[in-house]
């Protein structure tokens, strides 16, 4: 399953919110600073699909906010 991401690194308050067009925000209190806001937004897509973090994989947006995840059901 593919869906549409937009990344709040640094935010006081990790939290995870489906908006009115299906995109989810993402809130985590991490940096964007070599890739750790990145990977905490992995973790909190695999805590909140309740898959293994192996199982999403960043398709686009390593660098931006717009991201594009594919989430493997196994």
């Amino acid at each position: 399953m593919k869906i549409s991401v937009i990344a709040h690194p640094n935010s006081k308050k990790p939290r995870i919110e489906n908006d009115l067009l299906d995109t989810l925000h993402v809130y985590v209190n991490q940096p964007p600073l070599e890739g750790k806001a990145n990977k905490a937004v992995i973790l909190a897509l695999a805590e909140y699909f309740q898959v293994k973090k192996g199982n999403v994989l960043l398709i686009s947006g390593e660098k931006s906010k717009h991201k594009q995840f594919e989430i493997l059901k196994s």
